[in-house]
């Protein structure tokens, strides 16, 4: 196998995207464009990934990090101007170097690899991905000749009448000999509508030069989909949403409504879970086996246990356990670790906290920078008092304590193993354990007070 190259471009400002967000790192399902492009890349295993950068540089290296290549494309005059800024890293190589779009989110690594291979076996110096497309206007015709080879490539506006009823388009991602690539953009004007340095004309100079130009037929127009405004972004957004769901679904995921649940491409879900309407999983989440989650749920970077039920709930940058209920209406804030069997009930928040084994918190309650041990009950109603204005401090609740309703534990506190604390109580000082801890006022009663009120 050849080595192999990428070069990817993403130095569009995307005007017509009207924002000051940069084109490339909208995102799609919960990522930016660009990194659903750069890790499918890094799925087919080339030697060096180039990405061109341009407006908002710094924000796409920000997103992309390190294990890439970078260049700047300072003007943006095109795509062939685009990627001969990647001449001073590659030119010398020699091998295959594939060029993809910034902003083709929906592209796949086995889409690249059939491109490669094909463009590989047939010995082609140049391999364009083409697709058919129901409506082909804004994108470039493939015309071929009366052998069906690849004559050249038309852009949509430089186009005859004739070349705009073709229907079969360049979907903006090539396979190059790498040397010949270079040595050809050297060769390529701006004598078009646009007085840019066209990519695809690339095509037409070696095509002159009798070199093999091959063209490989993608069934799938939807991968080659281009994002160039808000009303392509949610196409985009919709089609990968309908393929992650049905790939979870063929994996033995149940889910209910597959319209009205969003599921990141970096979702992990085992068997047998299920998936209510209107669920949101977001970002590095992973869910064990035979879950239900959902109605209404959001989860986000989290780790979720076999057999845990989230109902009307949101958790967020936590690790929780097997066997866990939470919901409805529970919030689950960052850092927060809840061990197996765990019960956090409706209207509770827990803010980086450790619950341990078969712990509840039922109702009503804030949790909040504290270590809850094993099996502790935490009364509707109760909080713990982590700031003081200026820091926050640490409550322990450890094993078998019982925590009565309405109680406050005010930080710095401990309460000893299997100690119980009387409702109502506002603790302020820690209590041994197995102790009764009551700390609230003394019941008065005002006989006849109301009418003496009222002059009665």
């Amino acid at each position: 196998m050849n080595n192999r190259y990428a070069v990817i471009l993403a130095a569009g400002q995307g005007t017509r995207m009207k924002s000051r967000l940069y084109k490339v790192l909208h995102s799609v399902c919960g990522k930016p464009m660009v990194q659903h492009v750069v890790d499918q890349v890094s799925k087919v295993g080339v030697d060096e990934t180039v990405v061109v950068v341009g407006h908002g540089a710094e924000k796409v290296k920000e997103q992309l990090g390190d294990g890439i290549s970078y260049v700047l494309q300072e003007e943006q005059l095109g795509t062939g101007h685009a990627v001969i800024q990647a001449e001073a890293l590659l030119k010398d190589k020699d091998g295959v170097t594939i060029v993809l779009c910034g902003d083709t989110p929906l592209i796949t690594a086995k889409t690249m690899e059939a491109l490669l291979s094909y463009h590989e076996e047939q010995g082609a110096k140049a391999t364009v991905l083409t697709a058919e497309a129901s409506d082909p206007t804004g994108y470039g015709r493939i015309v071929r000749d009366e052998s069906g080879a690849v004559r050249r490539i038309v852009e949509h506006k430089d186009a005859t009448n004739e070349e705009r009823a073709i229907t079969e388009i360049n979907t903006g991602t090539y396979c190059f000999d790498n040397a010949l690539l270079f040595s050809a953009l050297k060769l390529v004007g701006n004598s078009n509508v646009q007085g840019e340095y066209y990519l695809p004309d690339v095509i037409e100079i070696l095509q002159k030069n009798k070199e093999l130009i091959a063209a490989f037929q993608t069934n799938s127009f939807d991968e080659t989909l281009g994002v160039n405004d808000r009303v392509a972004l949610a196409s985009a957004e919709n089609i990968m949403k309908n393929r992650i769901n049905e790939e979870h679904m063929r994996n033995g995921v149940t889910i209910i409504d597959p319209q009205n649940t969003y599921i990141g491409s970096d979702v992990t879900i085992g068997m047998d879970t299920v998936i209510e309407p209107g669920s949101i999983l977001k970002g590095e989440t992973t869910i064990g086996i035979e879950c239900q989650i959902g109605p209404h749920t959001e989860i986000d970077d989290s780790a979720i246990g076999d057999g845990t039920v989230i109902k009307q709930s949101v958790v967020t940058k936590s690790e929780i356990g097997h066997h866990v209920k939470i919901g409805p209406f529970s919030h689950i804030r960052p850092l927060s670790q809840l061990n197996d069997e765990v019960k956090i009930g409706n209207f509770v928040e827990v803010k980086k906290s450790t619950f341990g084994k078969g712990s509840k918190a039922s109702h009503l309650s804030y949790i909040g920078d504290a270590e809850v041990g094993d099996d502790v009950n935490l009364g509707c109603g109760s909080i713990t008092v982590n700031y003081d204005g200026v820091k926050k401090h640490l409550t322990k609740v450890e094993d078998g304590a019982f925590i009565g309703c309405n109680s406050n534990l005010i930080a710095p506190v401990t309460i000893g193993k299997n100690a119980y604390v009387a409702a109502g109580s506002t603790i302020t000082k820690d209590v041994p354990g197995d102790a009764l801890a009551i700390a609230r006022q003394r019941q008065t009663v005002k006989n006849d007070y109301v009418n003496k009120l009222k002059g009665n």
